[in-house]
């Protein structure tokens, strides 16, 4: 935004209001003076006439008598009783006859003079008074006296009072510029307080000035207005500023329950309210749950018994209506009966701001915000909090799409490594046929030739015996080794023989069956591993193969034995939980594994026990997991430990007469956390 200063060739306003007052005073004047003049003017006019009225008058009845006894000289020497009036530049008598019987001045030229009289009267011709006066006796008329005046009186007078007019004109001038520029600061000083401060407003952007109060009701009613202007605009830009920290502020947050914290803090600590929460609306069952509650809003909502997840019922009027998208607004939530409004009013709050949480047309949530004092949310905080809920729900929309895109990338992810993991176990599984078919055909003719000498050489000594029985177990071990090389890539077999599965009797089998590993072999090499088992009692039987199972947990104990070299505790455990899953968790405080260590660890032939491991354990128990549609999740933290845990399912299957069960679709899930 930029400014204009005021340009110093520009009139000022001092001078302005100066030259307005002059300008009126000198009309006034002017005026004033025009009418007096044209006044005294005509009056004068009309002194004049009847003074050379009253002249004439004198002068015919002095002339009665020459006229009538026909004496010119008599009338001659009366005519010159005119030298006593300067102006009057000629005169004439006329006898009855209307002819010119004397004249004044004496020796006028002829023409000089009218040849007969006129009608009677006076009047102005040009620069001069003339008037034609009857001489009588009685009613008898003798004749006619014309008598003619200049107008030098009236010129004189007239210049006189010109002068004088302005010499008033000139004083009075004068004196209206001393007295205007004394009271013109009355008015110019205020109004240039009121430039200073909106300049140092517009250049400064400091709202926080204010003008000075000035003196008069009218300066005094435009400086309040300016300054009320000023608050406005101050309060305004300082919404506009916290609109635009909460918009940056939850703008860095990408779930909703913290977006929704942040704005009640910021409202409750910058606009401030006394009370805020953000309850989001259920379209299917049309209801309307507190989801946030603002931290100093908290002790007030537990008065009001308004807690976080609490149903907060919708009225017909209010609360509805901000359902159908319009803000609305509660001066004073004691004349309003229905029962959250009423609530409020229980707790102490008078005035009420709900605003919708609206996108695309559709209502999900809203925000409320509750001050104590009646009527005390202005128009500008209630478009604020309209502008606010409009960015909330904006930044609530993105929250979610990113939480989705999130959940879709995880998934995607998770089947990616899936198919990753399938085709390397198709791909090994293909190897390890062959393998296994040239293993059988190398030892069928020991295992063979051994069986053979058990059964039919009863001549044999113990010890011979004993041996022969030695290399058939071995033969034994190595096909089943064989077999579990195809068990953790073989996918599930639409139908598989199964069998009920007593878990925590498994789990005793195969303590025993590994005590050599975790007991005997640990204390030959001078450490201590410590068993612990926590078999929960309500466990359930399992429907699957006991052998593979078996087998799964007794990788599982091996590679616990192996990532505590040191010794520690191994811990077995099962539990049920939500009557539907069971647990069953292979636990130790061993070395742990670390992020890549996690990811890689059910790949085939990935170790990290280097020339002692096959990387095939893990593998196999992934296999597993696959055929009996299980989870497996892996919770591991280097120097703290790893827990394993197979969640198996509990369904009822599809058991036939045989006792063959039908295999189900349900993929399986495999999770590893820290």
């Amino acid at each position: 935004m930029t400014g204009r200063r005021i340009s110093s060739n520009q009139t000022p306003i001092r001078r302005k209001l100066m030259t307005m007052i002059l300008l009126t005073s000198g009309a006034v004047l002017l005026l004033t003076s025009a009418s007096f003049l044209a006044h005294e003017f005509l009056t004068f006019r009309h002194a004049t006439v009847r003074s050379l009225s009253t002249l004439g008058q004198v002068i015919a009845t002095n002339s009665t008598a020459a006229l009538a006894f026909d004496n010119a000289k008599d009338a001659a020497e009366i005519l010159t009783a005119l030298k006593a009036e300067p102006h009057v530049v000629s005169a004439g008598l006329y006898d009855s006859s209307r002819q010119l019987f004397a004249t004044y001045p004496q020796g006028l030229k002829n023409g000089e003079l009218p040849q007969t009289p006129d009608a009677d009267g006076y009047r102005f011709e040009g620069h001069f008074l003339v008037g034609f006066q009857p001489v009588q006796m009685g009613q008898r008329r003798l004749g006619t006296l014309f008598l003619k005046s200049d107008l030098g009186e009236l010129y004189e007078w007239l210049r006189l009072y010109s002068g004088i007019a302005a010499a008033v004109i000139a004083a009075s001038f004068l004196l209206a510029y001393l007295i205007s520029r004394s009271l013109q600061r009355q008015i110019s000083e205020p109004i240039l307080a009121l430039a200073k401060t909106a300049e140092a407003v517009s250049y400064g952007r400091d709202y926080s000035v204010r003008a000075a109060p000035a003196q008069g009701h009218e300066l005094r009613l435009l400086t309040d207005g300016f300054n009320h202007m000023l608050e406005r605009t101050q309060a305004q830009l300082s919404r506009l500023d916290l609109l635009q920290q909460i918009t940056r502020a939850i703008g860095e947050r990408q779930d909703p329950a913290s977006i929704f914290q942040v704005v009640l803090q910021r409202l409750e600590d910058d606009m401030p309210i006394e009370f805020g929460c953000i309850c989001l609306h259920e379209a299917q069952s049309n209801s309307l749950t507190a989801r946030t509650i603002g931290a100093r809003s908290m002790p007030a909502a537990a008065s009001m018994g308004i807690a976080e997840q609490t149903n907060i019922p919708i009225d017909d009027n209010g609360i509805s209506k901000c359902l159908r998208g319009q803000l609305v607004y509660e001066p004073d939530v004691q004349e309003v009966p229905f029962p959250f409004p009423q609530r409020l009013a229980a707790g102490g709050f008078r005035s009420l701001v709900v605003a919708p949480l609206l996108i695309e047309s559709n209502v999900f949530g809203m925000l409320i915000a509750s001050r104590r004092e009646a009527d005390a949310f202005t128009s500008g905080d209630c478009e604020f909090l309209r502008q606010l809920s409009e960015h909330v729900a904006l930044a609530t929309q993105q929250a979610q799409l990113y939480g989705a895109l999130q959940r879709a990338y995880d998934d995607l992810r998770q089947s990616q490594q899936a198919a990753l993991q399938q085709e390397r176990l198709r791909a090994l599984g293909q190897m390890a046929s062959g393998i296994a078919h040239d293993i059988n055909n190398a030892i069928s003719p020991v295992a063979l030739y051994t069986e053979s000498l058990l059964e039919r050489e009863p001549n044999l000594s113990e010890r011979t015996r004993s041996y022969l029985v030695t290399i058939q177990r071995a033969i034994e071990d190595v096909a089943e080794t064989v077999a579990r090389m195809r068990e953790f890539y073989r996918p599930r077999e639409p139908q598989i023989v199964l069998g009920r599965i007593h878990i925590n009797r498994a789990v005793q089998q195969i303590i025993e069956l590994t005590r050599a590993r975790w007991s005997d072999v640990a204390q030959q090499r001078g450490i201590m591993i410590e068993l612990r088992t926590e078999l929960a009692d309500d466990v359930p039987e399992l429907i699957g193969a006991e052998s593979e199972v078996r087998d799964a947990l007794t990788n599982l104990i091996f590679n616990a034995v192996d990532a505590m070299p040191n010794g520690g505790i191994l811990t077995l455990r099962t539990r049920l939980v939500d009557c539907q899953r069971v647990y069953v968790e292979v636990s130790d405080t061993g070395l742990g594994m670390d992020e890549e260590t996690r990811r890689r660890c059910l790949e085939p032939f990935y170790t990290t026990k280097g020339e002692r491991g096959t990387g095939l354990g893990l593998a196999m128990v992934y296999g597993m997991i696959q055929r009996h549609s299980a989870e497996m999740e892996i919770d591991s933290e280097p120097g703290v430990g790893t827990t394993m845990r197979l969640i198996f399912t509990l369904s009822v299957p599809d058991m036939t007469a045989t006792g063959v069960v039908a295999s189900t679709t349900r993929p399986y899930s495999l999770k590893t956390t820290n």
